[in-house]
């Protein structure tokens, strides 16, 4: 099974996530519909800004935890070019 690390961007309020998933569309539906703790936060439309698949859940987990360690903004504008 394939899974896949992404990053959802909230426009209104300027804010990133990311996670890991095996159905990202899935995934997407419940940020925007509040099941989503840290995004149930904010208004507005979750947008999925960039996604990056793998062939296993341990190494979509390692580039989730990489990705998250970044903790800038700049550096998720430039992976996803916004």
């Amino acid at each position: 099974m394939n899974y896949y690390v992404y990053l959802i961007h909230n426009k209104k309020h300027d804010k990133f996530y990311i996670g890991q998933t095996y159905d990202v569309k899935k995934r997407l539906i419940e940020h925007n519909s509040g099941l989503s703790t840290y995004t149930a936060k904010y208004d507005g439309e979750w947008i999925k800004v960039y996604e990056e698949k793998f062939k296993d859940r341990g190494n979509a987990m390692r580039r989730e935890k990489f990705l998250k360690a970044q903790k800038s903004k700049l550096f998720y504008k430039n992976l996803c070019r916004i």
